[in-house]
């Protein structure tokens, strides 16, 4: 569950570049461009799979506890068009359920990371020397601790909810956060409009507010993208363990481990919510590059 630390750099240098400021401070604006097929498709699934996690709960009819017994293991077709589990459920209705479990940890995952992340790397990178010092041996030493196993003592001890599960991951990305916001801060620090700011006596606290936070956040945003994928991944994982939402409440990880017992006699009940995992995990890793190679280019 740890995030590739190759990401980091490339974050940073992605909003360097996409939030280049001259020397009054203004970001530079790029010419519009019309994204590219590829991003259009990830956004399109990435908006598909929000809206249906959203709206399909509102409808009457939607219950993905409810059991039709009548029609067990069904294979897909009308009415059941993704197919039911050994228990009848519809397994389209529990692939949407478990949308929203997985994009409610991403929510507080990314919330937890970036608040606690960026606040601690605006200290360390505009600060520097011992509050540095201090910043950088707490993030290391998270950083060194075993995340998912301690994600499923803390569980089993406190019990499953979303909120636990997304606290937890969000606690163990903070430290990719601040590593990140506090590589634009030092980069930032010694531009020539912060410079400035300095010289005529403004004051830190608007200095960063007005100066080098709209400057850090590109950044900040384009990793919050490789930290939705590591949450979504993280609470797929610890379902399929037995450490997530408890069953029948249903989730990617949870459902899947649910149908891997009948991949014989009825596939779709395990790859239906695997495949979705997968497109949504690849869509999001994809948008982030592509987010990181623009800033790049500058």
């Amino acid at each position: 569950m740890s995030v590739a630390e190759t990401a980091l750099p490339e974050a940073a240098e992605a909003a360097e570049a996409t939030g280049a400021a001259d020397a009054t401070g203004t970001v530079r604006r790029t010419a519009f461009r019309r994204p590219a097929p590829g991003v259009l498709a990830a956004g399109a699934w990435l908006a598909l799979v929000a809206l249906a996690a959203l709206l399909l709960p509102l409808l009457s009819g939607f219950d993905p506890l409810h059991g039709d017994f009548a029609h067990p293991s069904a294979a897909p077709g009308p009415g059941h068009w993704l197919g039911t589990d050994a228990a009848g459920r519809d397994v389209l209705q529990r692939t949407v359920a478990g949308a929203r479990a997985s994009f409610a940890v991403a929510g507080l995952t990314i919330a937890v990371g970036l608040l606690g992340g960026g606040a601690l790397g605006l200290a360390a990178g505009w600060f520097r020397g011992p509050v540095d010092k201090v910043i950088g041996f707490a993030t290391d030493l998270l950083m060194s601790v075993p995340s998912l196993i301690l994600v499923m003592i803390t569980v089993a001890l406190r019990g499953p909810s979303l909120a636990v599960i997304g606290t937890l991951i969000g606690l163990f990305t903070v430290p990719h956060f601040t590593r990140v916001v506090r590589a634009v801060v030092l980069s930032l620090s010694e531009r020539g409009f912060v410079q400035a700011a300095r010289m005529i006596g403004t004051a830190p606290p608007r200095i960063l507010r007005r100066e080098v936070v709209p400057h850090v956040a590109p950044a900040a945003l384009t990793f919050a993208f490789t930290a939705t994928t590591v949450a979504i991944v993280a609470e797929g994982s610890l379902s399929f363990l037995g450490f997530g939402l408890r069953p029948p409440e249903p989730s990617w990880g949870g459902i899947i481990a649910e149908g891997r017992t009948t991949l014989g006699s009825a596939p779709w009940i395990s790859l239906a919510p695997a495949a979705v995992l997968c497109l949504t995990v690849l869509a999001l890793n994809y948008l982030g590059e592509q987010l990181r190679s623009k800033g790049g280019r500058g």
